[in-house]
């Protein structure tokens, strides 16, 4: 049996938020917690999930607002997940003033998701690979048993993550999809940050950027 999947498109920027789950034990994670999902949780209570962690491929505020509402609706909210390099984003609000977004510090992240990390759902395993270029401390989640890879703002159907914002650069961003996503195996699913899903052999042969 395959881990179970969902996408949530939601928020004032079309985010993708997305679960991760192991339907057995019930166990999962929320990716890129974006405006809005607090209203899912009840759908995903009712359905039984327990929410292991909160995982961000990055610190950009409209990857990170929902934590914001889950703090409000969960009794306990979750362990964070978020690599080292995205920490001074994350805590002076992931360029949210630049919409004039101005909030109270988010939770600490207790998760380092290092490059080679294993995070373990039930009885699925989601590997974590550093992959800056849109930003400094971003990374991707990687399903072998799926076949599907969670690339938050690297690369979108036919396109590729914006590279003019505080740490990004188009040199590095490219290079690192070409060794570290374009590497895997052709069939597998990109679940990108906004947009529609692609998959490597898609973006290898129609993504005018690569």
């Amino acid at each position: 049996m395959n881990p179970t999947i969902k996408t949530y498109p939601i928020g004032q920027m079309g985010n993708n938020s997305y679960l991760f789950g192991d339907a057995e034990s019930k166990e999962a994670v929320l990716i890129d917690p974006s405006f809005g999902v607090g209203n899912l949780l009840l759908e995903l209570e009712k359905e039984g999930w327990t929410i292991k962690a909160l995982l961000l491929t990055h610190a950009h505020f409209d990857h990170t607002y929902g934590i914001y509402e889950l703090k409000d609706v969960m009794d306990e909210l979750p362990p964070i997940g978020l690599h080292a390099c995205e920490a001074n984003l994350y805590r002076e609000g992931g360029l949210g003033e630049l919409m004039g977004l101005h909030r109270d510090p988010l939770p600490e992240p207790i998760i380092s998701l290092k490059e080679g990390v294993d995070v373990q759902i039930g009885g699925y395993v989601l590997q974590v690979t550093h992959c800056p270029g849109h930003s400094p401390g971003h990374v991707f989640f990687y399903s072998k048993e799926a076949k599907t890879a969670f690339v938050g703002d690297i690369v979108f159907q036919r396109s590729i993550g914006r590279t003019d914002l505080p740490g990004g650069s188009e040199r590095v961003l490219l290079k690192n999809i070409r060794e570290k996503i374009l590497i895997l195996p052709d069939e597998t699913v990109l679940y990108p940050g906004h947009g529609p899903a692609t998959s490597v052999a898609e973006e290898k042969a129609e993504n005018p950027f690569l």
